[in-house]
């Protein structure tokens, strides 16, 4: 299959500072949205580490060699950001994905997300590793309550975070018309899940993408907001 792709990051109307990064490769089936840790030292590098990392993957020969050297790379880049901050904590969430031929996974740490449009309808890929999503599974809250929380969108995982990376792994297998979007909670957040599903319904990832920041753009933009849609 034959994958196109747009990507895009804005630093949106409130922050002083882009602390997203993305990463478009559709030759060689692999995107990715980073988003460094707010209130962190250097998060803008810690996400743009990342993305970096996995841009200079070199060409594998199987679809396992690619997911294993990019659960590697994460794994590299946690370490490095660990070792590198001097007790600080200089991290980011990374939600990846990789597409070839009928197969596909989605590798994440953290809250940014990997949603998928099939067959007009909505589907999102990864689960939010948060404080929120947290409670809604342990104490069995409803999204609403979770999010009432003040430490709602505190993050449980991410790169660079803690001594040990826990990433998370969805395989699955691709069917034709399908469309990906990766995204940093900067733009789902302000955005409802039709919304989402009639931007990824768009004709070509160029519009679909233009749509989301307009939508995004036209509000109070309060956070960094990246991502990537991919079509085939």
């Amino acid at each position: 299959m034959t994958w196109r792709s747009a990507a895009r990051t804005d630093m949106g109307k409130v922050r002083t500072r882009n602390e997203d990064a993305v990463l478009d490769r559709p030759q060689q089936g692999l995107w990715a949205v980073a988003d460094g840790m707010g209130g962190h030292s250097h998060g803008d590098l810690a996400s743009l580490r990342l993305v970096s990392c996995l841009g200079a993957l070199p060409a594998q020969t199987d679809f396992e060699s690619r997911l294993q050297a990019v659960r590697e790379s994460l794994h590299d880049t946690h370490h490095r950001l660990i070792t590198d901050s001097a007790g600080t904590v200089s991290g980011s969430t990374v939600v990846v994905l990789i597409l070839e031929g009928q197969q596909g996974a989605c590798i994440w740490a953290g809250d940014s997300r990997c949603y998928l449009w099939r067959e007009q309808r909505l589907y999102q890929l990864s689960r939010d590793h948060s404080f929120a999503r947290q409670l809604m599974e342990q104490e069995h809250m409803s999204p609403g309550q979770a999010m009432a929380h003040p430490d709602a969108r505190a993050l449980t995982r991410a790169v660079g975070a803690g001594e040990r990376l826990t990433l998370d792994i969805l395989a699955f297998a691709v069917q034709p018309g399908d469309v990906f979007l990766l995204c940093s909670d900067g733009l789902y957040q302000d955005l409802s899940p039709k919304m989402l599903g009639q931007a990824m319904n768009e004709d070509a990832p160029h519009t679909g993408l233009a749509r989301l920041f307009d939508a995004v753009l036209a509000g109070e933009a309060r956070d960094n907001l990246s991502a990537v849609v991919i079509a085939q």
